[in-house]
């Protein structure tokens, strides 16, 4: 009874957090869309993690019980029972990569559990081309985006959990950098219906400072006006520093539900949805499935199969230009944009685990990307 009190103080306690920046949108004006497109940096922050969530789109928090639930979903992580480390990587558009790596140790007997996660994004060595040399000036910069995040997650009951993420946050854009810091917020319940398990998951990611950029790379030389009359003076620029606005971090709302309509001792198969509302576009909803053969012939190997289509609302793009093929191209590709598949296959013997996880996904105009993952829990 204590523990299912104790969740009901803290899932109201996330409720109020939850509530409380949402009275300070802008209030929505008939005919105006309200949308805050363009307003947020270190959107690297919105790219996942492991090959498994990749696949499912973001329906998969709902089920997010593994190492990648630190991204996911805190409070999945309460439901780790042993020691891991999971890591991902993958190529991103224009010659970008981002990596992930995160580590969870459960405590008090599997009641709780704490975790450490970094994600890196970005790429070096790309050659500077200003007006006056289109060609290249001969120097290169680098971008460099990275998050460092703790998380700790508890069990409150056999049904509910909860966990939360205080992650630290670094934009290097060439000559000029940002910090700041965010946090995110999960809770999942889990019930049967029947002898078939159902979960439902609520979280808010990104949720905390602004970023404003500084550096070198906002220096300028400010042209002063010469002196005139008798004795004539030029005058010498004189050195100044523009100052950045500052930028949201991409706060994400989702709601997930996901329901094993088969869940046998050898088959499982799993149905989710989800729903979706960034602060820095239309809101999304999508779903997935997974289907696993466990334990082929007492061997420990399982196999899963995984697809995902998740609504983005850049399908609704009109093109601009109606020359000859764009049009096609366009529709084509925005059609496909949110179309996730992939797989796993994974070895269990006791406490042992090793899965290793494979997604392709399609980024519409952007075009699509290989997701390549691996967990090991102890």
């Amino acid at each position: 009874m204590k523990k299912l009190v104790s969740g009901s103080v803290l899932a109201l306690a996330l409720g109020a957090l939850v509530a409380s920046p949402a009275k300070s949108q802008t209030i929505p004006r008939p005919g105006i869309d309200n949308t805050g497109f363009g307003t947020t940096s270190a959107e690297f922050l919105m790219l996942g993690a492991g090959a498994r969530g990749a696949a499912l789109g973001g329906a998969f928090a709902a089920i997010a019980d593994d190492i990648t639930a630190l991204y996911w979903n805190p409070a999945g992580v309460a439901l780790i029972e042993n020691v891991g480390v999971a890591f991902s990587s993958y190529d991103y558009v224009a010659d970008t990569r981002y990596n992930w790596v995160g580590v969870a140790f459960p405590m008090g007997g599997g009641e709780r559990v704490i975790g450490f996660h970094v994600g890196t994004f970005g790429f070096s060595d790309q050659p500077v081309y200003t007006l006056e040399n289109p060609e290249g000036d001969g120097t290169t910069y680098t971008v460099a985006e990275s998050y460092f995040g703790a998380t700790y997650a508890q069990n409150f009951s056999d049904r509910f959990s909860a966990g939360f993420s205080a992650k630290f946050v670094n934009d290097a854009l060439g000559d000029v950098t940002a910090n700041g810091f965010a946090f995110d917020l999960g809770t999942n319940f889990h019930a049967m219906i029947g002898d078939r398990p159902i979960r439902a998951s609520f979280i808010i990611q990104n949720l905390g400072s602004t970023l404003r950029h500084d550096g070198t790379g906002l220096d300028v030389a400010i042209q002063r006006t010469p002196v005139t009359g008798v004795n004539p003076q030029p005058a010498d620029p004189s050195d100044g520093r523009l100052t950045a606005a500052s930028f949201n971090l991409p706060t994400t709302f989702r709601v997930g539900l996901a329901y094993d309509f088969v869940a046998s001792v050898s088959t499982r198969v799993t149905l989710l949805s989800e729903f979706t509302q960034p602060n820095n576009s239309d809101a999304t909803g999508g779903g997935g499935l997974e289907w696993s053969l466990l334990n082929l012939g007492n061997s420990g190997f399982s196999v899963t199969a995984r697809g995902s289509y998740s609504y983005q609302s850049d399908n609704d793009l009109i093109p601009s230009s109606t020359a000859a093929g764009f049009a096609t191209a366009f529709d084509s590709d925005n059609n496909s944009d949110g179309l996730a598949a992939g797989g796993g296959i994974a070895y269990r013997r006791g406490t042992f685990n090793l899965s290793v996880d494979y997604a392709y996904r399609h980024l519409g105009l952007l075009g699509t990307t290989n997701f390549f993952s691996a967990t090991i829990n102890w």
